[in-house]
Formats: structure tokens, C-alpha cells, sequence
């Protein structure tokens, strides 16, 4: 497949040691195309930030024409893996990230770049998340993408894979931001949820090919997330989350801020209740997003789905409305129903059976909640 040669030339560019992306704009600011910074412009030492080191650099000829040469070759790679390249000046480059700080120049994608046109909403959060933050970033991201916006998270372990996986049972589209190649599969485990995303959704990322995931990197990745969305969505996050890095990028953006509340003594919401104490909007549920965003859908949003019920008998019904999202012990359950002891343990076995609640450790119980 033949490529344009502006897109070559911001490849190559790309790939002089040296040159960040809020760099390269300028350069090409100034002198008109990536084209024209390549052919050895005589005016780079006159320019502010350009030093004597880069500015060798991008005078030597030898140096450039490797640059071309590898630009050549990465572009044969992306065809052979089906990734499209996006370039700053691409008329499908998302919109959205185009006025952020330190914007990316371009952009390496598999999948549907038809999600980068639609509404998107940032649904984060932690990696070591509890089940009740992956429970409610599944719900959050099945009934976003229900109602017809693209859920953007950053495919790591924990919130980030249950909102992908959400939005995916959710029969809506998904973006997912990484913080190394396209074709690197990391978190290794997310192989299956990789190939999903990439089928339904898009994989997306602003480093070439091969790029390992060095810890500098999510970080940085964090602004294309944010940058992407509409609003973002903390669904569970320490003090000292990168989530919370994310929020503020999100504000800075113009972002709308969400954060869905924890367990008050749980200090992985700890974070998330720091954002709702400065201004965050809380969330209870998808409603609370689409209300705030005063988001009519492309389809009626109508909740979460709710799968089929067993048969429940009276006792069992009462039961299992009192059950909490937080597991329960069974004296807790024994003080919330005003049942004895003795009758809750055939009415916990039966719901279990059922498949209506689960046993925890520590011989607590909690709802099944259907993902």
C-alpha cells in the first residue's frame, strides 16, 4: 500500500532523537510541512528551544535520510498488521485531541477509526480495583455504550478492563489508549480482550511499533484518554492514583469530571471521595453521566440490563432486596431483616443455589450482580 509522502515525512520526523510533539508542532508550524523541517531548513538555530545539539541533528543529511529510510520500512510493517497511521494534519485525526496541551502528532491505530468521530466518555480508575468497582464499571459502560457513546479507559488491569469489556457486552464501541505498540499485548493476559477491542472498537496509541510499556509512558498516555472524552469517570482510585493525574488533565482539558463513591473506610475510594469533596460530579449510575452531559442517545437508555430471575419465594425476595453491593455478615443480615439466625441459613443456601448471592470469605454473602 502507497502512502502519502507527508506522512512519511512526519514518521521520519518523529523519529529523530530529540523531538517531542509539542516540538514537531512548532517545527512544522514554522516552516509549513514536516517536509520542509526535514529538507534542512538554515534558520533552526534562530528559533527558541532549538539548541545547537538538535539543530545538528536535523541538519545532518545522513541522519535524515536513515529516518526516511526507517519510516519506509515502519510503514510496511503497520500495513502488514493492518494498523492505520494518523497524522496531526489528517482530516480523520479526532478532533477532540487536536487544542490539548502537548497534542500527539500521530497516531498508530487498529480497529474502527469511526469511534475516534463519535461522543466518548473516560470510564478509569484503579488496577487492584475491588468487585464492586469492576461490577460498577461494567454496569457504567454497558449503559454509556447502550446509549450511544464510546467508552475510552487505558486497557490495563482492573477498571480499565471491565469498562472495555462493559462497553463490548454493552453492543457499543470502545477505545482503548496503551501506553506502549499496538501490536504489544500488555497487560499479557488482556491477549483475548486485546483482539476484541480491536475487532469491535479500537486499539489506539501515539508510540510505534514494538514500543515496550516503560512505566513513563502511562502517564503520558493519560492525556490522549482524557483528551478524547466528553467527561471522565473515576470509578475507584487510592490518593495517589494515576487516575487522579487523569481527572486533573480532564479539567485542565475542559473536561467534565465524574467520580462514582466507595466504602467510606475503603482507601481505594479514597481518591474518587477527594474528587467529589472538590467539585467532581457524583455518579450513581450511567443516568447521572448522560444527565450532566444532557446526552438524548442515539438509542433510549434504559438502565442497566437486568437478567432473568429465578422463581423467589416471598422470604427469599425480602432477603436478597436488602443485600448490598458490600458483602455481609450474617448477624448484619440476621439486624437488617429482623429474621432469626436459624431461618437465614436455608434462605442464604437456597438464593446460593440460585445463583442469586455468593458465599466470601469470611462468611459474608453478597449479590450476584449480572454483568
Amino acid at each position: 500500500m502507497s502512502h502519502p509522502q507527508a506522512v512519511e515525512d512526519w514518521l521520519a520526523l518523529s523519529l529523530l532523537p530529540g523531538l517531542g510533539c509539542t516540538l514537531i508542532s512548532r517545527l512544522v508550524q514554522w516552516f509549513g510541512s514536516p517536509a520542509a523541517v526535514l529538507n534542512n531548513p538554515s534558520d533552526l538555530r534562530s528559533r527558541p528551544g532549538i539548541g545547537p545539539q538538535l539543530a545538528a541533528v536535523l541538519g545532518d543529511g545522513r541522519r535524515v535520510a536513515a529516518a526516511r529510510r526507517r519510516a519506509r520500512d515502519e510503514l510496511g510493517r503497520l500495513d502488514r498488521l493492518n494498523v492505520t497511521l494518523l497524522t496531526l494534519d489528517s482530516s480523520a485525526f479526532p478532533s477532540a485531541l487536536r487544542d490539548i496541551p502537548d497534542c500527539p502528532v500521530l497516531l498508530f491505530c487498529r480497529g474502527g477509526l469511526d469511534w475516534l468521530t463519535r461522543p466518548a466518555v473516560a470510564v478509569i480508575g484503579s488496577r487492584a480495583a475491588t468487585d464492586y468497582g469492576r461490577r460498577v464499571a461494567t454496569s457504567l459502560a454497558a449503559d454509556l455504550t447502550a446509549a450511544g457513546l464510546v467508552v475510552v479507559s487505558g486497557a490495563a488491569y482492573g477498571i480499565d478492563a471491565a469498562a472495555h469489556r462493559g462497553a463490548l457486552a454493552g453492543g457499543g464501541g470502545t477505545v482503548a489508549v496503551l501506553g506502549c505498540g499496538v501490536d504489544v499485548v500488555y497487560p499479557r493476559t488482556h491477549a483475548d480482550l486485546f483482539a476484541a477491542i480491536a475487532a469491535k472498537g479500537l486499539v489506539l496509541s501515539e508510540y510505534p511499533l514494538e514500543t515496550r510499556p516503560e512505566a513513563f509512558r502511562f502517564p503520558a498516555r493519560n492525556r490522549i484518554i482524557s483528551g478524547l472524552a466528553q467527561a471522565v469517570v473515576v470509578v475507584e482510585a487510592t490518593e495517589k492514583s494515576g487516575s487522579l493525574i487523569t481527572a486533573r488533565l480532564a479539567l485542565d482539558q475542559g473536561r467534565e469530571v465524574f467520580a462514582v463513591p466507595g466504602r467510606v473506610d475503603s482507601p481505594k475510594s479514597a481518591g474518587a471521595h477527594r474528587l467529589i469533596q472538590q467539585g467532581a460530579h457524583l455518579v450513581a449510575n450511567a443516568a447521572d453521566v448522560l444527565e450532566a452531559l444532557a446526552w438524548g442517545g442515539e438509542r433510549a437508555f434504559s438502565g442497566s440490563a437486568v437478567r432473568s430471575m429465578p422463581a423467589l419465594t416471598e422470604p427469599e425476595q425480602k432477603l436478597l432486596a436488602i443485600m448490598e453491593a458490600y458483602p455481609l455478615d450474617i448477624d448484619g443480615l440476621a439486624q437488617a431483616s429482623g429474621q432469626p439466625v436459624s431461618e437465614l441459613h436455608g434462605l442464604l443456601l437456597q438464593l446460593e443455589l440460585k445463583g442469586m448471592i455468593r458465599q466470601v470469605p469470611g462468611q459474608q454473602y453478597e449479590r450476584v450482580h449480572s454483568d
